[in-house]
């Protein structure tokens, strides 16, 4: 049996982290007014004190027009000491800290952003709901120039690297798939139109990440649905990305939060939670009672985006993170053992924030967490949290909980 090289040191552009192990960009929804809290610095903090090689802080957006939800980091230069806080603590543990940037597009409301949400296209949002205005070809430049902008403030606030958000049908992810890009401009029609947008948004965390950031993109391996992004394209962003853009590392993911949000999870949207936590309105009973038809179940199982990924370490070179249903020692040897650098975790992690230290001493570790997916349908509204870590949960909550975990 060859030896593992999950505790050996890796490399990403210019950083080596401790062993091959990140903990996933996942919304944590613990930055009230968009700024780092204590919860965000306490969360990280025990991630980094187990064991994991890179922590990532998630979804900052770049403007405030890229804010989806009232508990999101904006990465503006006011939150620098709170983050830079954050990032002492986690290189106190030893690991290495990562931010990932983005920017929402048409996945947020005006109420949150500030104005009416933007997108490739125009259009009418469902998730929102919301109408939504086509970005101007004369915008695209200044809003490449924030991404370049937040790279220098996340160098300033400690970080070591920066993730950019290019799939999830974020707002890069918009331009890129035809189910969102309708444009008849030189940003829309050919895939290597769509990509325009992403190219010019990479320009500028280039230069911005200088030789000292590394720079890792997260990227749909397919959209999920039958009118996004298949593999076919994908392939070829992932071949600009290491061949023209010069990133340092792809995340390797899939799925449209607005179309397909299951297909990034897998398993069951528990929807009387989601609705339980809700705001007052009349949002939570509709989620309650359409939820599963607007939000289908997708089948769980571990490491679901294998099969696509090794689509991509064949065809690519650079480092790539493996992403996607990773719980056991067993199955990380076995990603690893495939050839991808790395591997991404974050429900694990949740349930079990030292698992990275106990997959040093047993060789067949394996988290408790059973995927129900609790902690997604709660972000929404409140921080993320584990069910396992609760008290005193509502029955109609744990009845939902026994049904979905470990299916």
């Amino acid at each position: 049996m060859e030896t593992s090289v999950l505790f050996s040191p890796g490399k990403i552009g210019p950083l080596t982290i401790r062993n091959r192990t990140i903990r996933a960009a996942a919304f944590e929804s613990m930055c009230p007014g968009n700024a780092p809290s204590d919860m965000l610095y306490d969360y990280h903090t025990s991630v980094a004190a187990g064991g994991i090689g890179m922590t990532t802080i998630a979804y900052a957006a770049v403007t405030q027009s890229g804010l989806s939800f009232e508990r999101q980091l904006w990465l503006r230069p006011e939150i620098i000491p709170g983050l830079k806080r954050i990032t002492d603590a986690i290189h106190k543990e030893g690991a290495a800290a990562s931010i990932q940037m983005g920017h929402c597009g048409n996945m947020s409301h005006k109420s949150i952003c500030g104005c009416m949400p933007i997108s490739a296209s125009s259009g009418f949002n469902l998730y929102s709901p919301t109408f939504v205005r086509g970005m101007k070809a004369s915008e695209l430049s200044a809003m490449a120039k924030a991404y370049g902008q937040s790279v220098h403030m996340a160098r300033e606030a400690g970080m070591d690297a920066v993730e950019i958000h290019a799939g999830h049908g974020y707002l890069i992810s918009q331009f890129l798939s035809p189910y969102t890009n309708h444009r008849k401009d030189e940003y829309g029609g050919s895939l290597q139109n769509r990509m325009r947008f992403m190219r010019m948004c990479m320009d500028e965390v280039m230069k911005a990440a200088g030789s000292d950031m590394a720079v890792l993109v997260k990227m749909n391996m397919r959209d999920g649905f039958k009118s996004g992004m298949g593999i076919y394209e994908t392939l070829e962003v992932g071949r600009v990305l290491q061949d023209e853009c010069g990133a340092h590392a792809l995340i390797l993911s899939g799925g449209f939060v607005s179309r397909a949000p299951m297909y990034v999870m897998r398993g069951a949207m528990p929807v009387s939670t989601m609705s339980y936590y809700m705001p007052f309105g009349w949002l939570p009973p509709f989620v309650r009672y359409f939820g599963k038809w607007v939000i289908p179940t997708v089948p769980f199982k571990e490491a679901y985006f294998l099969e696509d990924a090794l689509q991509f370490r064949k065809a690519l070179t650079l480092p790539l993170v493996y992403v996607g249903g990773l719980v056991s020692r067993e199955k990380i040897d076995e990603v690893l053992g495939h050839g991808f650098e790395f591997v991404s975790m974050a429900r694990a992690l949740l349930n079990e924030p030292d698992f990275v230290n106990r997959m040093k001493q047993e060789g067949d570790a394996r988290c408790d967490c059973g995927h129900s997916n609790y902690c997604i349908a709660r972000m929404y509204s409140l921080e993320m949290a584990c069910h396992k870590k609760m008290e005193d949960l509502p029955k109609r909550i744990v009845r939902e909980i026994e049904k979905y975990e470990y299916k």
